[in-house]
């Protein structure tokens, strides 16, 4: 789930506008945070353009909501900082919901839960996740897939990196012996031409005190009444099919989760 800022204008859903945290005039915007670098969910694409569940997601919450919405892209590591910061309104980034992160932003209720896994290379002699002990297991930085790691594998050498990227180019390269991240995340990455080299080694158990309930939408600390607004917007279009509709382009179970 990242310090230096990267902005990129993204399409506009709706023609009205309601509300950034307080009310607001209309014909204004509100600014969604998002990686751009974890996808299926989030991925900034080569000519700007910003795809993945999380953005289709948001355009569809935006568009039940009737706000105009725009998107700005921000590495994960100063993305809360940044929403503190106010240069812009949410983050809708497949951001876990958990006590830490509670303590600097408030959230709305999930709008999707997956467990974590870990990926090896497909000739790797790792079969369990006893065999990392003393093995080098790669994940991204500030996330809670890190964290779980380094609680429930502490006998592994934890290398953390900025992006997904980079921890898939040293799985591949045999600079470290597995990956732990998003159970979603890596199996789209392993049947992709990109991941052919790697397979899941295991789905792991989440631990709730790590992964949260799910991923929710980040607001700032007191403004409950945009949370709240997401939330509303969240059950709508899981009632209205809007939701079923985004899943199924990307995933073939319902990755809202129990």
């Amino acid at each position: 789930m990242r310090i230096s800022t990267r902005f990129f204008a993204a399409v506009s859903i709706a023609a009205l506008s309601l509300f950034a945290g307080s009310a607001m005039a209309e014909g204004e915007k509100l600014i969604i945070g998002t990686e751009g670098a974890y996808p299926p969910f989030n991925n900034l694409q080569a000519d700007g353009t910003l795809v993945g569940f999380d953005i289709d997601i948001a355009k569809a919450l935006c568009e039940e909501m009737k706000v105009e919405c725009e998107f700005v892209t921000q590495d994960w590591d100063g993305i809360i900082p940044a929403l503190q910061a106010k240069k812009f309104d949410a983050i809708i980034a497949s951001m876990s919901i958990t006590p830490e992160r509670l303590e600097k932003v408030d959230f709305s209720e999930k709008y999707y839960n997956t467990g974590p896994a870990i990926a090896v290379a497909k000739d790797s002699p790792i079969k369990t996740v006893e065999d990392l002990k003393g093995k080098v297991l790669g994940a991204q930085s500030s996330t809670t897939h890190a964290n779980y790691a380094e609680k429930h594998m502490p006998d592994s050498e934890l290398k953390l990196y900025p992006t997904t990227d980079e921890y898939k180019l040293d799985l591949e390269g045999g600079r470290v012996d597995a990956v732990i991240d998003d159970v979603v995340v890596l199996s789209e990455w392993v049947k992709s031409d990109a991941g052919a080299c790697c397979k899941i080694m295991v789905a792991l158990t989440p631990d709730i005190e790590i992964n949260g309930p799910g991923a929710g939408i980040a607001v700032r600390k007191g403004e409950t009444a945009l949370a709240d607004k997401f939330s509303a917007a969240i059950k709508a279009i899981r009632a209205n099919g809007k939701y079923k509709e985004v899943n199924d382009k990307y995933f073939d179970f319902d990755v809202y989760g129990e």
